[in-house]
């Protein structure tokens, strides 16, 4: 079967939702898939890849950061993966187009539709849902909600990566909306050894934003002066001004890290080292860093929202917490750095969840979406 993918977001651009799309390309081509690949340019990538079964090329969009794409590259991704688009199709007749993100790859793939009578798929990830991350899409759906709503009827099928996604959706889109969870393979990650004696780590994965609710970290933290911590926080955003303030308004510079953006590979080696996985999000679909930990054999203070009691069994490999309560990250952690027993159980523990979200199962699931579609029973 050949499959046209596009996404705007594939590392080393994006968040957790590029890195689902790269395992994805990756396992169904090792099944014998073929899969063309559009996503944007970034810097000095090149233009096109290829390796057995996968292509990847990468558009010019204007992209101006790794880490996030705003309205205008968002835009000028559809118009441009619209027209290679069409040329690909014209030239490689796949039989179906696989569009990762509602908007803006749910756009391109319902022009391309309509030209070429080609089926799509769409699958959204969580911030491409009206309400999903208002505070960086709310502006802007005020005014591209009604032009997303064909994207979705027109769709022949449509996934969700959490269930939390799929019923926002639920609230704008009349449609049939099945969940398929993120996976991870949980072979490509080796856990750290846990050392008692060893001063803790906790690890911070993501943008600095609000949703991400990065200054928690920090604020969390300063009342924890008197227990053996380390901190790492990966990533960059808007806010990365305000935690090194925080920080350093605290007295906190000796113990923080703050690499800035990383390229996966790196993600999984601070996590090698790492401990405890902090994640106060107060939005969250499915999150690939906390399947990265449950990989990585951490365990995990998050916020009680989306997905996240999937992955965190309070109690057990961690802990859950009320979205933005700080004294209940504070608490939760206190438990856990002041005992290394509790804490090498959790950490345990998460190793032995991640088999539920092997991203094998996941490919099978696409792959039975695949050939439904073919088959015309659904859609």
């Amino acid at each position: 079967m050949k499959v046209l993918v596009i996404s705007h977001e594939y590392p080393p651009i994006g968040g957790g939702g590029g890195k689902v799309v790269q395992d994805l390309c990756a396992g169904l081509a090792s099944r014998g898939y073929q899969i063309h690949l559009l996503t944007a340019l970034w810097e000095n990538l090149p233009k096109r890849e290829e390796s057995d079964n996968l292509v990847i090329e990468r558009l010019l969009s204007g992209r101006t950061q790794s880490f996030r794409a705003d309205f205008k590259a968002m835009a000028l991704f559809v118009w441009k993966s619209f027209w290679r688009g069409l040329k690909v199709i014209h030239e490689w007749q796949p039989d179906l187009i696989h569009a990762h993100f509602a908007v803006p790859a749910g756009a391109a793939a319902f022009a391309l539709s309509v030209f070429t009578r080609k089926p799509y798929v769409i699958t959204a990830h969580g911030g491409d849902v009206p309400g999903g991350a208002p505070e960086k899409t709310g502006g802007w759906f005020r005014f591209v909600l009604p032009l997303s709503k064909p994207v979705w009827k027109r769709a022949s099928a449509i996934a969700a990566v959490s269930s939390q996604t799929r019923q926002l959706a639920f609230k704008q889109y009349a449609a049939d909306i099945q969940v398929i969870p993120n996976g991870i393979d949980p072979k490509a990650y080796k856990p750290g050894k846990f050392t008692p004696g060893k001063t803790p780590t906790i690890i911070y994965i993501g943008r600095f934003s609000p949703e991400k609710n990065a200054l928690a970290v920090p604020l969390v933290l300063a009342d924890l002066v008197h227990l053996d911590w380390n901190c790492v926080m990966l990533g960059d955003g808007p806010q990365m001004d305000e935690v090194k303030a925080l920080i350093k308004e605290n007295l906190l510079e000796k113990r923080f890290i703050l690499p800035g953006w990383v390229e996966p590979g790196e993600v999984a080696a601070w996590m090698e080292k790492s401990d405890i996985l902090l994640m106060p999000s107060l939005r969250e679909a499915m999150p690939m860093a906390g399947l990265q930990a449950l990989a990585m054999g951490l365990a995990l203070v998050a916020s009680d929202i989306g997905s996240v009691p999937d992955i965190v069994k309070n109690g057990e490999n961690g802990f859950l917490v009320k979205p933005g309560d700080l004294n209940g990250y504070g608490e939760a952690l206190k438990k856990l750095l002041g005992d290394k027993a509790l804490l090498e159980s959790g950490r345990l523990k998460s190793r032995e969840m991640v088999t539920q979200f092997d991203m094998q199962r996941v490919i099978t699931a696409y792959e039975d979406l695949y050939q439904k579609v073919l088959k015309g029973k659904i859609g």
